[in-house]
């Protein structure tokens, strides 16, 4: 087939060749005569770039050819036919999902691009397939939220990095939580939750405890963020990681200086210790803020008179919104004791807790909203009380 070329003028027009794009016959022969590896991704290729222009009976024959073109012991030639039939939706489905199987080489681009895999097929290939191959579905430009909670299910960093900074991915708030447990301390994941366009509020509080200070500062600078909620997410996460901190550190000392010196030991944590039963963080918190030591602190807490914790609480400088609250929790943690079996600590804070919440009114405690949430989600986490108590 041939085209005359536009004439240049003073120079004799020449006929030009144009090479016929579609499928031949020859191209056929040439493929069943034995080619060398070379020739077979050649065709491959060739064939594969012209699919969807082909007649129906043409595109029948292309498609028998892929079938066998994906069984070819040469990676090249099944690498070339993914290449090209990557982002073609007419491409039989059994042709893409034995692709996307494939080695990383082949499998990659179907995995990442292909429109014609099913949700179905991708969760399979990523419970089944290695990083490489997940990574690729991570970043595919959609992600439905069953098939992102079946990459974060992978607990693999490098997974987990791809899919949530792929503003494609459908994130629910549930697999949010799941990955900030696992990865918010991970400087590469914590940053992409970070930067994600949109992070439920719930989300942002929980990571607040997690990611590190520079991450902090840029979470509490998103635009979706107003600076009273960056202000009350932060008071309110550390709070609660501190509250954490404490039933486990044995060092509650140094744990109350370190929180005073960076001017997080707040009046609030302080409640909300001392309504769970931590009396020791309580009298050290006490001790520090009114800048006497700690035995001192605990005889006046404990003063039968009570006029020694009411000083103790005027020097510490405490909101005297606190003292009603802190008093009955004194109080309160005086006609309880440990019962000795499993789970002492928690059920302990657990009775603590629900002996307060049960009086409180009629002692004349009134909680803050924040406070009172608190302690009543708190109560929920721990051990329930042993029957007959």
């Amino acid at each position: 087939m041939y085209s005359v070329a536009d004439p240049v003028p003073g120079m004799p027009t020449r006929k030009k060749p144009v090479v016929e794009e579609t499928l031949r016959e020859e191209d056929v022969a040439r493929l069943l005569s034995n080619p060398t590896a070379d020739v077979r991704a050649e065709i491959a290729e060739k064939i594969a770039s012209q699919h969807a222009g082909l007649s129906a009976e043409q595109r029948r024959m292309a498609e028998d050819i892929f079938r066998l073109m994906v069984k070819d012991a040469e990676v090249r030639v099944r690498e070339a036919l993914a290449r090209q039939l990557k982002e073609n939706p007419l491409v039989p489905h059994d042709v893409a999902l034995d692709l996307a199987r494939d080695v990383d080489a082949v499998s990659l681009p179907m995995l990442q691009f292909s429109e014609v895999l099913t949700d179905e097929d991708l969760v399979e290939i990523v419970k089944s397939q290695g990083t490489g191959k997940q990574v690729a579905v991570a970043s595919r430009a959609h992600v439905s939220a069953d098939l992102a909670e079946a990459l974060v299910e992978t607990h693999n960093e490098a997974v987990v990095a791809t899919l949530v900074s792929n503003e494609g991915a459908e994130l629910t708030e549930t697999t949010l939580q799941k990955v900030v447990e696992e990865f918010g301390a991970s400087e590469t994941v914590g940053g992409k939750l970070v930067a994600r366009r949109s992070l439920p509020v719930t989300v942002a509080e929980r990571l607040m405890t997690r990611v590190s200070e520079n991450l902090r500062e840029a979470l509490m600078q998103r635009p979706d963020v107003s600076p009273e909620t960056a202000t009350s997410l932060l008071l309110q996460a550390r709070e609660l990681a501190v509250l954490g901190l404490a039933d486990a550190d044995s060092d509650v000392l140094k744990l109350v200086d370190h929180l005073y010196r960076n001017g997080r030991l707040t009046p609030s944590i302080i409640l909300r210790a001392v309504c769970m039963g931590d009396m020791v963080f309580f009298e050290a918190s006490l001790a520090k803020l009114a800048r006497i030591k700690l035995e001192n602190a605990r005889t006046l807490i404990h003063d039968a008179g009570r006029r020694g914790f009411e000083a103790l609480f005027e020097k510490a400088g405490l909101p005297k919104a606190f003292f009603r609250a802190m008093r009955a929790a004194v109080d309160v943690s005086y006609q309880m004791e440990y019962d000795g079996g499993p789970n002492d600590r928690e059920r302990f804070s657990r009775r603590m807790i629900e002996r307060i919440l049960t009086q409180y009114g009629d002692l004349g405690v009134e909680f803050e909203n924040d406070d009172l949430e608190y302690l009543l989600a708190k109560m929920n986490q721990l051990p329930a009380t042993m029957l007959g108590e």
